[in-house]
């Protein structure tokens, strides 16, 4: 019979796990059981709230804390994970890379400034490589260890205005696969999740009603992906169930691809 916590006793790190779908990803890891390293970036006060409300659930041992670290910079990498080796006093098992950026202008690839090619890339890209090159020297082998990446169903769909921000979770997507191949022989596997459009901030930022109403009509589900909808995905990739799940992307999208 399955565990109700099957995570239980395990650390994860969830980087963005301030808002969005970093957030319900960190409270879904902690229903099953799992410790959390909330990450953020800027927002200090609701990643506060994050850790404040697994918390509560076990006000005398605390399982979740909330930390600031700019996943771009090599040392903030190192720092994430050093610190949720001296809170939990155990090495980590799970990392899951869900931070991430956009434009929200949506321009085109000719209109796209190189500056912002470089700061999407520096976050998606660069900072899920750091990520997953600590994550590989330092979470627990010999089973149980997961790399959980985050692509987009953009990957697939290919539609115009996100070219900076496509290209970017295509290389996380080659990153994943190859990474998963490398870690042969040490029970931590690396798998992809490629969300379609979820009702998050990240999502409305720039678009009309109608912008919204079009992406809508795009989905057999007829609606916006939850946040909800993606965390048990995540939930089960980390899980010893998921084991024989390994260099994959999936895609969690109601079939919008």
């Amino acid at each position: 019979m399955a565990s109700d916590s099957p995570l239980a006793g395990r650390t994860a790190i969830v980087t963005g796990a301030s808002r969005g779908i970093g957030r319900a990803i960190a409270l879904h890891l902690a229903s099953l059981g799992a410790n959390l390293v909330i990450n953020y970036s800027s927002n200090s006060t609701e990643a506060e709230l994050v850790a404040a409300e697994i918390n509560a659930s076990s006000p005398t041992q605390p399982r979740a804390t909330a930390i600031r670290a700019n996943i771009s910079i090599a040392a903030d990498v190192k720092a994430l994970f050093d610190h949720a080796e001296k809170v939990f006093d155990k090495t980590p098992h799970i990392i899951v890379n869900n931070a991430g950026i956009s434009d929200s202008n949506c321009p085109t690839i000719e209109n796209t400034p190189e500056s912002e090619w470089d700061k999407i890339f520096n976050v998606n890209a660069k900072g899920t490589f750091l990520c997953c090159q600590e994550a590989a020297k330092r979470l627990v082998r010999g089973g149980g260890g997961r790399i959980i990446n985050f692509s987009s169903s953009l990957v697939g769909s290919n539609l115009t205005g996100y070219g900076a921000y496509t290209a970017s979770k295509a290389a996380v997507e080659a990153l994943t696969r190859v990474l998963a191949k490398e870690l042969k022989g040490t029970g931590i596997t690396a798998n992809c999740v490629a969300p379609g459009p979820i009702a998050t901030e990240l999502f409305f930022a720039g678009k009309s009603e109608e912008d919204v109403k079009r992406v809508v009509g795009m989905c057999p589900m007829g609606r916006l992906g939850e946040t909800t909808d993606v965390a048990p995905v995540v939930g089960f990739l980390a899980t010893d169930a998921a084991e024989w799940v390994n260099g994959q992307v999936v895609r969690v999208n109601g079939g919008y691809v």
